[in-house]
């Protein structure tokens, strides 16, 4: 009778186990969830390419690993012939220590810049010295004016620091991509250059994919634009409301201070043009009505562009103070579309990737480590439908995952935090971004909580995210846990309608999310669908 009782409960709790309900928000109607399964390498739909073409090996123009000499005059001469190679061109690194202190800019399509390994036997990048020790890059002469002429400083009366920031604190690196002479991002309103409008928008819905437009200017079938989006309203303008949902949120004066500025865009390609109708290959984030004077820009851009198999190392110098980084920046990328960076290892970084004005680019197999504090690991800023898969942050950052001002639709996938975990939205009208399958180790406080929830920016451009921002099968580790009662997991204050599923660990949680989040399978973990993202794309694609 007891073997009989033994097994009929262990049958209970495998059909128990095997009969999980899915989550209820995959089927309601009343509360929105995005499609995620757009972002990456060609909308996630193709795997990352073993990219065939001519290979030109660094070591025939002069690049000698191990040798302790400067290879940055050989290592530009070797781009220089990678780019008038006509069609698929491959950089190949040769295994050791190579030494950079110059910038390498990729500014071609259909290129590789490929290592032979991010591991010990592999192709390693040491950058010496810092950015600020090289010439001024033309390409931030902007940002530099915008730091001076707003006098943008950091104070710290306790640490004695009053000093200016950097350029480099958000930006740059000595593997950069680029369109030469192509404004990445705006800071002043006298820069604002005239786009080459394409097709003017009145009207579209979230999530859909059609738009109708007119006053059509040569678009056609496969172009890759830019949606843009304004607020040309002032303070109280339509847009503002209706990106922000009707939430309890109070919007900072960036929301209307810079009327030319897009305070919403989407890099799309054109999948049908019929009459007045345009359908896109991907969704819209956001309704568009005729009073957001919405518009298709031409998008200068690469295609095909892999950065891969090498690690980056940094000295560990001493750091100063937030914001005033020195440029220890291993990948900067911009102006890229179904592009990828992949098998890379960065130590020492004060920011290891940085990413502005990309779009369906797959950052995977990323490692930081070192006991450096870095500023961000892999960072999205001004991007959308970036998948960022199976990053492992064993160093200390201040913002380790983060999702930054005008960021859309990206992903956080299978990645991990082991030390001093934060997940972080900036600010600036970045919304419908997803946290997904995250693994995160944590040491409980004296209060049995843990500030998790990062919101940082500036007050002007609060709040700290737009509507429909998700947390899904969220993973956390306390290494102390009290098991006789909940660990608080808290830190946002002011992000709109989060969709909070799956929060799990080694001990039960409350949360604590303003404003207005949707939570479910609170300390339950989502079995059948562990990955948002994967799931949502195996269903589109079938």
């Amino acid at each position: 009778m007891i073997r009989l009782a033994i097994t009929i409960f262990c049958s209970l709790v495998v059909n128990i186990t095997m009969a999980q309900e899915l989550p209820k928000i995959l089927s309601q109607k009343t509360n929105y969830l995005p499609d995620f399964s757009y972002a990456g390498y060609h909308l996630g739909e193709s795997k990352l390419p073993e990219n065939e073409g001519k290979i030109i090996n660094a070591v025939d123009f002069g690049v000698k690993a191990n040798d302790n000499l400067d290879d940055s005059k050989a290592l530009l001469k070797a781009l220089q012939a990678a780019n008038a190679v006509d069609g698929n061109v491959i950089l190949q690194l040769p295994a050791g220590r190579i030494i950079l202190s110059d910038i390498l800019y990729i500014e071609r399509s259909n290129f590789v810049l490929r290592g032979t390994g991010s591991n010990e036997k592999g192709t390693e990048i040491y950058c010496p010295r810092p950015m600020m020790y090289l010439k001024d890059p033309e390409s931030l002469a902007e940002l530099r004016e915008y730091l001076t002429s707003f006098d943008k400083r950091q104070c710290e009366t306790e640490n004695n620091i009053d000093l200016p920031f950097s350029q480099y604190a958000w930006s740059g690196g000595f593997i950069w991509t680029q369109i030469p002479n192509e404004r990445v991002k705006s800071y002043l309103d006298k820069y604002e250059p005239e786009p080459n409008v394409l097709a003017k928008v009145s009207s579209g819905k979230m999530g859909e994919f059609i738009i109708n437009v007119s006053q059509l200017n040569n678009l056609k079938v496969g172009d890759i634009v830019e949606l843009q989006l304004f607020n040309k309203d002032g303070e109280n303008g339509e847009i503002i409301k209706d990106l922000y949902q009707g939430a309890k949120v109070k919007p900072g004066s960036h929301h209307w201070k810079f009327p030319k500025l897009p305070i919403v865009r989407q890099q799309v390609e054109i999948a049908k043009i019929y009459g007045s109708k345009i359908t896109l290959k991907t969704p819209l984030t956001i309704s568009i009505k005729p009073s957001y004077q919405a518009q298709l820009v031409e998008w200068k851009h690469l295609n095909e562009v892999g950065i891969e198999h090498l690690r980056f190392t940094f000295p560990d110098i001493p750091r100063v103070a937030h914001h005033v980084e020195p440029g220890n920046n291993a990948i900067f990328l911009t102006r890229l579309f179904n592009s990828w960076v992949k098998n890379v290892k960065i130590t020492n970084a004060d920011s290891g990737i940085l990413a502005e004005e990309v779009s369906n680019v797959t950052v995977q197999d990323i490692i930081t480590d070192g006991p450096h504090l870095s500023h961000y690991t892999v960072t999205l800023g001004g991007v959308h439908n970036v998948l960022v898969k199976n990053l492992k942050i064993h160093n200390k950052a201040i913002h380790p995952l983060s999702f930054n001002t005008f960021s859309t639709k990206n992903v956080y996938q299978n990645c991990e935090i082991f030390e001093d975990a934060l997940l972080d939205q900036h600010s600036g009208a970045n919304h419908q971004n997803l946290f997904d399958n995250i693994t995160v180790h944590i040491t409980a406080d004296k209060n049995n909580s843990f500030y998790l929830f990062g919101g940082g920016g500036a007050d002007y451009w609060k709040p700290s995210h737009g509507p429909f921002s998700t947390f899904w099968n969220l993973n956390v580790q306390v290494s102390n846990p009290d098991q006789a009662k909940p660990v608080l997991l808290y830190g946002m204050k002011d992000g709109a309608f989060a969709r909070i599923i799956g929060v799990h660990g080694n001990t039960k949680f409350e949360i604590k999310y303003d404003v207005d989040p949707y939570i479910e399978f609170l300390n339950t973990e989502i079995e059948k669908i562990p990955s948002l993202y994967e799931y949502q794309l195996k269903k589109r694609l079938e």
